[in-house]
């Protein structure tokens, strides 16, 4: 019979798995991850993990929570920096690249990965709703200081769109090496916010 653990050891554990299971996933997907080969890759018996999550779906939800969470505050961190939105925008920018270049397993699981029972998993649903509103966290102060005009819901997506696909291009190692991705980003974001500054 199983010796009961501590809250504390249960806590290790699940954290020992969800690092584990986040290589798991990222090597070779949903599709390529049992729980089986955790179990093997972990040293414990077939069954033990299901001590802790009903199964890969749920573990796959607790792992990207935590991802999730850990951008979230690297950019709310990024966004602290002292200065005006302008300087607070390229901190916040300039993180967001720095954590997917640094992370790109984890920037993976978070955007590539599709898993349809998102609700039914609340601290999944709360930790990526978290990263998405400091993602365009600071665009409204953009709008306030007069840098840019429109729908700050619009003008966030338009810009994530930009950062999110020159990143992934970027991992996938599809942009020109002569190209520097950074240079390429400042063209663009100066391109968009030309476009979003407040007609005269």
């Amino acid at each position: 019979m199983p010796r009961t653990l501590s809250t504390a050891e249960v806590a290790d554990f699940r954290e020992k798995l969800c690092d584990v299971a986040a290589r798991m996933f990222a090597e070779h997907g949903q599709d390529g991850f049992t729980m089986r080969e955790l179990a093997s890759e972990l040293g414990v018996s077939p069954m033990t993990p299901y001590r802790y999550f009903h199964d890969k779906d749920e573990i796959l939800a607790a792992v990207r929570a935590r991802i999730f969470l850990q951008f979230a505050q690297t950019l709310e961190q990024a966004y602290g920096v002292p200065g005006d939105a302008g300087a607070r925008a390229e901190s916040s920018g300039e993180a967001y690249v720095r954590f997917a270049l640094e992370n790109p397993a984890a920037y993976k699981l978070m955007f590539d990965m599709h898993q349809p029972t998102d609700g039914k998993y609340p601290e999944l649903t709360q930790a990526a709703d978290r990263a998405r509103k400091t993602m365009t966290r600071h665009i409204p102060a953009m709008i306030e200081a007069g840098i840019l005009e429109g729908d700050p819901e619009v003008i966030g997506h338009v810009f994530w769109v930009i950062l999110h696909g020159t990143v992934t291009l970027q991992l996938a190692g599809k942009l020109d090496p002569e190209c520097d991705m950074r240079k390429i980003l400042d063209e663009a974001f100066g391109a968009v916010a030309r476009g979003f500054a407040p007609k005269s």
